[in-house]
């Protein structure tokens, strides 16, 4: 069977059936038009088609429970029976809904379509949580709610709902990881967190590149104080205790002990300071007006062949902005040792390295969703929210899947580079 056969396997037939029939589309809206309704919204139409829908399955699951159809006559002392109807207003994702919600005589009908005691439908907690990863806070998705759907949940609810991803959260967090990784990016933020008072607290992150190409995020983990080396070495102790034996590359910034802690983890593994964190650490010296010219000039050190042409591309970049701005002179001679490796690198594992910073993106993320709370009540409201943010990425997999067409000639290049290694 070729690629082509695949393509056309599924009948045209088989689609169609399960796209919603366009003749009930137009009947609704001329309905819809003829009474002056609107289509959505409270006493919207698709309000009442809802409503219909519901206390249908609603009626046919009662007519499974009890026997026997509604209004038969061989219901009549049949044992258990019907008992009325009783109201309930449920949430749904185009507002609040009115249902009858069918009775029996010995009160043991369990409904699926609207399980006792829900007053949410499961579309309206999954758009809780999407705008809550999104960055918005429980008030702000509470008034959007209100705003948009006429809904009204308070913030408690909010809470409890977002609350459910705890126990999916605590198990992605100790997962089995792969055995190798190519490339893992390591970096942390600072987050406001209230403990007795507001402080300022690490967030560390992983991101591991598998030999497949997939983008993993290992983990998150809440520190203490600011970013130090010695809770890395817990960090990258706990991944490798996951599984992890051996990692040819650790991205890194310019930690003081962090090589160390890396060393002590995977003593192969080679570190390389981020060559993102750096470009973009020069320009935080230097005033926004050159950094244009700058970053024109800085290109050809973290191109060059090698380290010798490298050295001389620095060298001529300092006799250009030295004077002006002392600091980046210093900032790259820290830096240097921890520089060279990446100059070694062929073209398509520098691409990995430089251009593909993934954590660099997420971190973004993470700024984003956190910016609007301000602070954070304890550590696992503050881990709820970037875990939110963690779920949130690429829902459809199509960039995953772009970066792993782009991986096969970087896989060949460390193969190489690493041979024996990853396989």
């Amino acid at each position: 069977m070729t690629s082509n056969d695949v393509a056309v396997a599924t009948p045209p037939d088989e689609t169609s059936a399960q796209r919603p029939d366009r003749s009930l589309a137009e009947q609704l809206v001329e309905q819809a038009k003829a009474d002056g309704r609107s289509l959505v919204g409270p006493g919207g139409l698709l309000a009442d088609l809802t409503k219909q829908v519901l206390e249908t399955g609603l009626e046919v699951e009662m007519e499974e429970h009890v026997g026997y159809p509604k209004h038969a006559v061989e219901g009549r002392n049949h044992g258990n029976s019907r008992n009325g109807t009783r109201s309930k207003t449920v949430i749904t994702e185009i507002g609040p809904v009115e249902i009858d919600v069918p009775r029996d005589r010995d009160g043991t009908f369990e409904p699926l379509t609207v399980r006792k005691g829900q007053r949410r439908l499961d579309g309206v907690d999954a758009m809780v949580i999407s705008l809550t990863a999104k960055g918005l806070t429980t008030g702000e998705v509470e008034a959007h709610l209100a705003e948009v759907y006429s809904t009204e949940i308070s913030r408690e609810t909010i809470s409890k709902i977002t609350d459910r991803v705890l126990g999916d959260m605590a198990e992605w967090q100790t997962r089995p990881l792969d055995r190798v990784y190519p490339v893992i990016f390591i970096d942390a933020i600072i987050v406001k967190i209230r403990d007795g008072q507001v402080a300022n607290r690490p967030v560390y992150t992983a991101i591991g590149v598998t030999v497949d190409g997939k983008r993993d995020i290992l983990g998150l983990w809440v520190g203490t104080g600011g970013e130090g080396a010695k809770y890395w070495l817990q960090v990258l102790t706990e991944i490798k205790n996951r599984g992890v034996d051996d990692a040819c590359i650790v991205v890194c910034d310019g930690l003081k002990g962090l090589p160390e802690s890396i060393a002590a983890t995977w003593p192969l593994a080679l570190v390389q300071t981020c060559v993102l964190h750096l470009v973009r650490n020069t320009f935080r010296l230097a005033s926004r007006a050159d950094w244009d010219k700058m970053a024109r000039d800085l290109r050809p050190v973290y191109t060059a062949v090698n380290e010798a042409d490298a050295a001389r591309c620095l060298e001529e970049f300092h006799t250009i902005w030295g004077n002006r701005y002392p600091g980046i002179k210093v900032l790259w001679a820290n830096a240097w040792d921890e520089f060279v490796p990446f100059l070694d690198y062929s073209p398509e594992i520098r691409r990995v390295l430089y251009s593909t910073n993934a954590i660099e993106s997420l971190n973004a993320r993470f700024r984003r969703a956190t910016r609007a709370r301000g602070h954070f009540p304890n550590e696992q409201a503050a881990l709820k929210c970037l875990y939110l943010v963690v779920r949130s990425l690429d829902p459809k997999g199509t960039g995953q899947e772009r970066w792993m067409n782009r991986w096969k000639p970087a896989l060949n290049a460390f193969a190489i580079t690493f041979e024996g290694r990853l396989f």
